[in-house]
């Protein structure tokens, strides 16, 4: 079977804010059912901001290989090119990054939490330092347009 390579040369990539080690794109954002579709390039072996996930996310990995880290800094999972994942709202914090090649993962955001929060930003204490919400993506998305 023959391998592809993702070429997303066409993707217009953009950082958020100061945070440092992945961009973004934001596909589309379905208002009605609070649906945000994302796709995230990760460094290589470079950790993103310690973060909690309020919602529903589904991921798919388009390419390279998608790191997840407990708080600590330990290997928590390693999700291969190809990989589907539905992880439901999640109370335990972590970091994520690409492995050897970095990786590009399209996430599916479902953000119907109580809090209107998609997100939890924390800093190595684990203590809350912001939040983004669905509201915060919609005002990303057009503003990046």
């Amino acid at each position: 079977m023959t391998a592809y390579r993702f070429d997303d040369r066409n993707i217009q990539w953009h950082k958020l804010g100061d945070f440092e080690h992945f961009v973004y794109s934001i596909l589309d954002i379905d208002r009605e059912n609070n649906i945000a579709d994302v796709i995230f390039k990760f460094e290589p072996h470079q950790p993103i901001v310690l973060h909690r996930h309020k919602v529903l996310n589904k991921t798919l990995v388009i390419q390279g290989e998608h790191r997840l880290y407990e708080p600590n800094g330990d290997l928590k999972e390693v999700r291969p090119v190809g990989s589907y994942t539905s992880s439901p709202a999640n109370p335990d914090p972590h970091r994520e990054c690409g492995g050897d090649e970095g990786a590009v993962v399209f996430f599916s955001i479902r953000g119907n939490s109580n809090e209107g929060m998609l997100y939890e930003l924390l800093d190595d204490q684990q203590n809350l330092i912001g939040a983004i919400t669905m509201q915060d993506l919609i005002a990303l998305h057009e503003a990046d347009k």
